[in-house]
């Protein structure tokens, strides 16, 4: 499970792998949480959650949104990425949980919403590849 932060005009990018999907959705979280912060610290509580969408594409937009609605409404930033994906009643569902670090113990920076734009997440012969910009 790995990722990489790419330059992409005025926002940023994220590309990532896994060897599951819930580790590819992990790595893009990890990822994210990278766009926002350069150092992290080990304090926080785990908090947890379940995100359901009709496609893959959607069900990583919308775990991805609903960490940086946690940013918002906890006032933490999520790290630490834990997730398991499954198929259930003619959808996808995303099991997460993460590490909400207070804002009060990092210096952040924003990123204000995940994009459709260029999103990429597909099966390769060994692993999960996901690429998603985020605005900034």
């Amino acid at each position: 499970m790995s990722f990489t932060l790419r330059e992409h005009t005025a926002d940023v990018a994220v590309e990532a792998t896994g060897e599951t999907l819930g580790d590819a959705f992990a790595a893009v979280a990890d990822g994210l949480t990278a766009a926002m912060c350069d150092q992290l610290v080990e304090t926080g509580e785990r908090f947890s959650f379940s995100v359901r969408a009709e496609s893959l594409e959607a069900l990583l937009f919308d775990y991805l949104d609903h960490l940086i609605y946690e940013r918002d409404v906890r006032g933490v930033l999520p790290a630490a990425h834990e997730s398991i994906v499954r198929e259930a009643d003619d959808e996808w569902v995303v099991d997460a949980s993460a590490r909400g670090i207070p804002f009060t113990d990092v210096d952040a920076r924003d990123v204000k919403a995940v994009t459709y734009s260029e999103m990429r997440l597909e099966r390769t012969d060994e692993e999960w590849d996901a690429y998603v910009v985020f605005d900034v």
